[in-house]
């Protein structure tokens, strides 16, 4: 990786629940996190959370507002493996469907933001959620 790669993450709510993605691959395979990834280009910023979200749960929302930026960076030594700035909006959700892991998702699972803190997160997810909690 030669420069920070640019991702945004949705904090996707509905009755005081949030949606998490269990990662199946690196980064942090097998930790709860937001769903999210890349931006495409030419993709707007609002357009890529919406898509990462239909595309990881099978669930469509709506961006209410942009949250926080995050960043994630892991070194090996000297090397940089993987740095993202990561860009969070909260989406509220429509409907009643259920959510389904895609194929780069191990699991999904809907929970209330209390017990999702109690889940092996990944770290920048864990640093949104206790940040969204302080607001309450």
């Amino acid at each position: 990786m030669d420069r920070p790669a640019v991702a945004v993450a949705a904090v996707a709510v509905k009755n005081g629940e949030v949606v998490l993605v269990k990662r199946k691959y690196p980064p942090n395979p097998g930790k709860w996190s937001l769903p999210g990834g890349r931006v495409e280009l030419g993709e707007r910023l609002e357009e890529a959370v919406l898509r990462e979200l239909r595309e990881e749960t099978g669930l469509a929302g709506r961006v209410v507002r942009f949250l926080q930026p995050v960043e994630y960076i892991e070194r090996e030594g000297p090397r940089v493996n993987y740095h993202f700035v990561i860009l969070v909006y909260l989406v509220e959700l429509g409907g009643d469907a259920s959510p389904t892991a895609s194929d780069d998702a191990e699991d999904v699972a809907v929970v209330p933001v209390g017990k999702a803190l109690e889940m092996d997160l990944t770290k920048t997810t864990r640093e949104v959620l206790e940040r969204l909690l302080s607001k309450f």
